[in-house]
């Protein structure tokens, strides 16, 4: 008897439970068609814009050279903003200007090289990018379109984004981060840059680290 009773007792408790588990889960569901569920409380349904942090933003590239090695290089002067459309993904933007005379082979060599026989830096100082447009292909990932000046050129170019988190920065909150990482691959013949085009590699690998912060915090340089 004893035994009957704490099995319908036990039955009880697991009808009582499954609304309880349910509900939270069901309004999960619900908030995901407005909101993503990895953007923070404070970011949802809204429209915020965020600035580069330069100390955690790194701009790599990569070349191949004489078909022996891949060059990876950076550039590490930079400025921008990107907005975030929580409610709207594809409405977001982003805009870079890069320092062109910032390139960084770990070798004033070949910097110099670089900056005078690649990118011109006299003549053309700035690399910038300005997106057009952006495509959501999954819940973390898009792809997007902008236009991209580089040599006094400008064409459209278009990069994978890969968002790795939306949230408090723990060490300096209440700072807000929104982190992605940014890939893709031009043709530096596209933009003019044809020296040594038959020993040194054509495409060159895009390969950038975003960390933005929400643009009210005030930066600790």
């Amino acid at each position: 008897m004893i035994k009957r009773i704490s099995a319908i007792f036990s039955l009880l408790m697991i009808i009582g439970l499954v609304p309880a588990l349910l509900i939270p889960t069901l309004h999960a569901g619900a908030d995901a068609k407005t909101a993503a569920p990895y953007i923070i409380p404070a970011l949802r349904g809204k429209t915020q814009k965020f600035a580069y942090d330069p100390l955690h933003t790194q701009v790599f590239f990569t070349i191949d050279h004489l078909g022996f090695t891949t060059v990876r290089g950076r550039f590490n002067s930079f400025k921008g903003t990107f907005t975030i459309d929580t409610l709207h993904p594809e409405r977001s933007r982003a805009d870079f200007t890069i320092d062109a005379n910032s390139v960084d082979l770990n070798s004033a060599i070949w910097d110099k090289h670089t900056e005078e026989d690649f990118l011109g830096t006299d003549k053309y100082p700035e690399i910038s990018f300005k997106s057009t447009k952006i495509v959501q292909t999954g819940p973390k990932t898009a792809r997007m379109t902008g236009d991209l000046t580089l040599h006094g050129v400008t064409q459209p170019v278009t990069l994978d984004v890969t968002l790795s988190k939306i949230a408090t920065n723990t060490i300096q909150s209440p700072r807000v981060d929104a982190g992605f990482h940014v890939t893709g691959t031009i043709k530096r013949s596209d933009f003019g840059i044809t020296k040594y085009l038959s020993l040194i590699g054509d495409d060159v690998g895009i390969d950038v680290w975003v960390d933005g912060f929400y643009q009210p915090f005030k930066l600790n340089k």
